[in-house]
């Protein structure tokens, strides 16, 4: 079940700022944009690690991050967790990008999947969006999402798309930005398309 902040409440009246096409909208100046690959070789200004509370790397995309970015990105992740603490679901912070092709890597936990039964789309919503600001904070034109969640932590493709979507179009109608672009870097096909349908579904309800 979508919660009401993603609803489609919040997305009418809209359809004068946004450019509908079958894997790319644009809202307010700021252009989604849905893609499959292998997010550690995105230029964006950040990728976002769909990470775990302790900061320290683990399987999927974290691993592949920590991998490819190098010792720099561990050696700050240990630092915030240890003057913060284990990193919230929800909530998001920012590194280096080590030897990426990104300057920066923000990391969110996203909600471990129990059948939606304990605010997992509300905490999905925010890691999304508690990442954007942190872009939006540091000035930052341009940033690349994974899948959060749909991994080990067992979070439906096709609801976690749709929350995914809803979530990131809300904060560019409702929150100023100096995002310009938004990329969604899926892994596999099937994730690919999943996404697809739910932007498809998106602009049919502005």
């Amino acid at each position: 079940m979508i919660p009401e902040s993603v609803s489609s409440v919040g997305l009418k009246n809209t359809s004068h700022k946004m450019l509908k096409m079958s894997d790319e909208l644009v809202i307010n100046q700021t252009r989604i944009t849905l893609i499959q690959g292998d997010i550690t070789n995105q230029d964006t200004d950040a990728i976002v690690n769909a990470a775990n509370p302790s900061l320290r790397g683990g399987g999927g995309v974290d691993g592949a991050i920590h991998r490819a970015g190098g010792r720099a990105i561990l050696d700050e992740c240990t630092r915030i967790v240890k003057n913060q603490g284990p990193l919230q679901t929800g909530k998001a912070v920012l590194t280096t990008g080590g030897n990426l092709k990104a300057r920066y890597v923000i990391h969110t936990v996203g909600p471990v999947w129990h059948g939606g039964t304990q605010n997992e789309a509300e905490l999905l919503t925010s890691a999304y969006q508690k990442s954007l600001r942190l872009a939006t904070t540091h000035g930052l034109s341009s940033i690349s999402f994974p899948s959060i969640s749909t991994g080990a932590y067992g979070y439906p493709v096709q609801e976690a798309a749709t929350v995914a979507l809803r979530a990131v179009a809300l904060f560019l109608k409702h929150e100023p930005t100096s995002l310009r672009e938004i990329i969604f870097v899926l892994f596999d096909s099937r994730t690919y398309q999943h996404y697809r349908t739910a932007l498809e579904q998106l602009s049919e309800m502005v």
